[in-house]
């Protein structure tokens, strides 16, 4: 399988692993039992976390090569700003 290919699959995977478990057990007490709301929360959640997912490569990227900045603590930064996006802007819109 093309490796670009792969990678999509599995952040999908990840995508929809991490929106399962936090709408079953993070949320739980926030989520409306309906299809509809089911999916527009999955929606708004794959939104957020691809919007993470650029927030992460992007800090990745200028801490690294604009910055010089060794690129496993750049990525550190990346991994802490893109998990509190997800985290509150999630609380915020997908399960308010």
């Amino acid at each position: 399988m093309f490796y670009l290919l792969s990678a999509a699959i599995s952040i999908e995977t990840s995508i929809l692993t991490n929106f399962t478990l936090n709408d079953y057990f993070t949320f739980r007490d926030r989520r409306s039992p309906t299809l509809k709301s089911f999916l527009s929360r999955l929606v708004k959640f794959n939104l957020v976390s691809l919007a993470g997912l650029a927030l992460n490569m992007g800090v990745l990227w200028l801490f690294t090569e604009v910055l010089g900045i060794y690129y496993l603590l750049s990525n550190l930064f990346g991994i802490v700003l893109a998990t509190l996006w997800n985290y509150l802007v999630n609380t915020w819109w997908t399960w308010r």
